[in-house]
Order: C-alpha cells, then sequence, then structure tokens
C-alpha cells in the first residue's frame, strides 16, 4: 500500500507540475514497479489520474480561469467515445496495447522538447477567441467542432490506454485558441476529471479494476496534485516540460524492450 501511494504521490506531483500531460506516467509506474499487466493499469491509471484532475479542476474553478463551457462540450464528447476505448482495450493483445502507448508516449516526450515558451500576451489568429468585455470564448461553428472533436479523441484514449487526454487537450487549447496557458491547464483538468467517470464506471462494471492497488494509488495522486499545485508557481516551465519528456522517453523505451522480449 505504501509503495502505491508514493507512486500515486508522484503521479500527482507530475500532473499538476507539467500542465495535465504528466497522467500518461501512471501505466508506466503501474506496470514496472507494482508488476500489473497494461489492461490491469490502465483503468486504476485513469481512476488516480481523474481524481487528481478533479482537485486540480475544482482550484480552477475557483480562480475563475476553466472555461466551463468548452470543458463540458469537450467531456460530453469524450464520455461518448470512453467506453468504445475500454471496449477496444479488452480486444486488441496486450503487447500491440503497450507498443500504442509507447508510441503516443515518444510524441508526447517530442513535444515536451520542442515546445516554444508561451508569451500569453502575443496575439494569435485562432478560431475560438476569447471576448475582451468578458473573458469567454465567441463561440462559431469552427471553434465548437474543433472543441468537440478534441474531446472525443481524448474520451477513445482515455478507455483505450487508461489516459486522462491532457497530452491531447493542452497541445489543441494551445494551437486553436487564445487562452492563457493557466486557463488551458485548468480547463484540460476539467475536461479530464469528467471523461475519467465514464471510463472507469466501464472499467469497474467489467470487474477490472484491482481495488486494492486502486486506492492507495488515487488517494496518493489526490494529495500530490495539491502539493504539486503549491510548488508549480517556483519552478520555471521549460525546465518541467524538458524533464517530463525525458521521462517519458525512458518509459516509453523500457515498454518497447519489454513488449519486444515477451
Amino acid at each position: 500500500m505504501i509503495i502505491e501511494m508514493g507512486l500515486g504521490l508522484s503521479v500527482g506531483v507530475v500532473l499538476a507540475l507539467t500542465g495535465a500531460g504528466g497522467g500518461i506516467l501512471t501505466v508506466p509506474l503501474l506496470i514496472f514497479v507494482v508488476g500489473l499487466d497494461l489492461p490491469q493499469a490502465a483503468p486504476i491509471g485513469l481512476m488516480a489520474v481523474g481524481l487528481a484532475a478533479w482537485v486540480g479542476a475544482m482550484v480552477g474553478l475557483r480562480d475563475g480561469i476553466v472555461r466551463y463551457k468548452a470543458a463540458a462540450l469537450m467531456a460530453c464528447s469524450g464520455v461518448l467515445l470512453a467506453p468504445a476505448g475500454v471496449w477496444v482495450a479488452g480486444r486488441v493483445a496486450h503487447d500491440m496495447l503497450a507498443l500504442l502507448f509507447a508510441l503516443v508516449m515518444f510524441w508526447v516526450a517530442f513535444r515536451a522538447f520542442r515546445r516554444p515558451p508561451t508569451d500569453d500576451s502575443a496575439p494569435k489568429a485562432v478560431p475560438c477567441r476569447l471576448k475582451p468585455q468578458t473573458g469567454r470564448f465567441h463561440w462559431t461553428y469552427r471553434c465548437a467542432a474543433i472543441v468537440a472533436a478534441s474531446g472525443t479523441l481524448t474520451g477513445f484514449l482515455s478507455g483505450l490506454l487508461g489516459v486522462g487526454g491532457g497530452f491531447v487537450l493542452v497541445p489543441a487549447l494551445s494551437r486553436f485558441s487564445d487562452l492563457p496557458m493557466r486557463s488551458i491547464t485548468a480547463t484540460s483538468l476539467a475536461v479530464i476529471s469528467l471523461v475519467s467517470v465514464s471510463g472507469v464506471s466501464s472499467s469497474a462494471l467489467a470487474g477490472n479494476i484491482d481495488w486494492e492497488v486502486a486506492i492507495p494509488f488515487s488517494v496518493g495522486a489526490v494529495a500530490g496534485m495539491l502539493m504539486g499545485l503549491l510548488i508549480s508557481a517556483r519552478l520555471p516551465g521549460p525546465l518541467l516540460q524538458k524533464g517530463f519528456g525525458l521521462i517519458a522517453i525512458i518509459a516509453a523505451t523500457a515498454l518497447v524492450i519489454q513488449s519486444l522480449a515477451q
């Protein structure tokens, strides 16, 4: 129990510090340290990330930086596809899922290393723009379609791989909106918290969650999120992103080696 709680604590801290993408480390930790296989680790990782994201989302709502209409649209789109991801995961060979997960991690690491520093003051020609008077989105068909598509992909990957989907949401909101990064992170956490409910519920009803591992791991993730939120403002963002990218590369490489060795 202590090991699982400690691992969850580290996941929660990384999740808070790296803009929601840190949740992708949950499954490799559960596989290599706890000894679970990917179908067992995925729903536990999603549960822990979802609960930690709820904490971050509540803090964001308190601070008024969550774009709740966009989060609701993405979450509704994602909830529809999360059970489909769970269904597909149960019918794909474990080695193939592990290789797919590793490819996703390599992509996340690539983005972490190439992401330039964000300048929230620079004007951007994007489809989803904030109204200066209200600070809320000016909704257009194109903006709604992009937001919904991002949520759909997030939901499917959440069910398939047990990841929160921040590695999809954060880049999408950064590219297609003029939201400041703190608002992007908080909105992403709100979506993850909502989408995870569907995936975790599907896995729980199917009896695929090991509660003896899931509960302490999730408690640790929530505590880590609170800790990470307290220290995130004191650490340089670019350095955190590169450190996270390095960890993702190591974990992805280990997954590939394990899959090919079996």
